[in-house]
């Protein structure tokens, strides 16, 4: 019962940080090895919980998105199954002790991501040579289809680094192909069975009314708060696994 209680919690609170400002993985996951999940199967059932969210974001920019051309949209989606197939097809091959090792290293990756990233983001924006955005695309989904957290924000610089200045669009294009990269991860990892589909179910349900709630907090919680919270959990999940590890 108390594990249930704790993916619950979790859940609803994963919905609600990713609703102002991200970093709902750093509770999903961190709450599924605690309740004695194995890493990589945590890792496939916390992306299966997080991906409405995604959807539901890039619903929320329609407008922007359509300013792309098909072409554009196809080209771009296509690297991301691409990308994002192939850093889960790395996951599954990858031991689960050594993707235990590699935990801590990716969890302060993802933390220091979300703590400097609009740093990164306005440094990025500076730089007088444009990254080339279908090759760019393509490492980003492999990192997210491999291990999500910190998704957002690389997408994010990577599109600044492209050339791209329209934040409402790049919003929009985060949330469409972190989307587009966790479903064909997520079809991955539950072909392999790879997934806990009652935990990924009941945490995903409790993200929906978090994320439903957050949108309302967001409105009065000042998002600096709530970004020096999510820091912290994340510095303290990495020390955690550091340990564990």
């Amino acid at each position: 019962m108390l594990e249930w209680s704790v993916l619950l919690v979790a859940g609803y609170l994963a919905g609600v940080l990713n609703a102002i400002a991200g970093g709902g993985s750093f509770l999903t996951f961190p709450a599924l090895v605690w309740a004695g999940v194995p890493p990589i199967i945590a890792n496939a059932t916390s992306a299966v919980a997080v991906l409405p969210g995604y959807l539901g974001g890039a619903a929320g920019f329609r407008r922007e998105l359509g300013e792309l051309s098909r072409r554009q949209h196809v080209q771009m989606s296509l690297v991301g199954l691409a990308g994002g197939l192939c850093g889960g097809l790395l996951l599954l091959i990858t031991p689960a002790e050594l993707f235990s090792q590699v935990v801590p290293l990716l969890l302060l990756l993802a933390t220091l991501m979300f703590a400097f990233g609009q740093q990164l983001l306005a440094r990025v924006r500076k730089s007088e040579h444009p990254l080339p955005l279908l090759p760019g695309l393509f490492v980003v989904a492999l990192y997210g289809g491999y291990f999500n957290g910190g998704l957002g924000i690389m997408l994010l610089a990577m599109l600044a680094a492209a050339g791209m200045t329209s934040m409402l669009l790049m919003n929009g294009l985060k949330n469409w192909i972190s989307f587009v990269i966790s479903l064909i991860s997520v079809i991955a990892f539950a072909v392999a069975g790879k997934v806990l589909w009652l935990e990924a179910v009941v945490m995903m349900l409790a993200a929906t009314a978090g994320g439903y709630q957050g949108a309302a907090l967001s409105r009065r919680l000042p998002a600096r708060w709530v970004k020096i919270f999510v820091v912290l959990v994340g510095l303290v999940m990495t020390v955690i696994f550091f340990v564990r590890a």
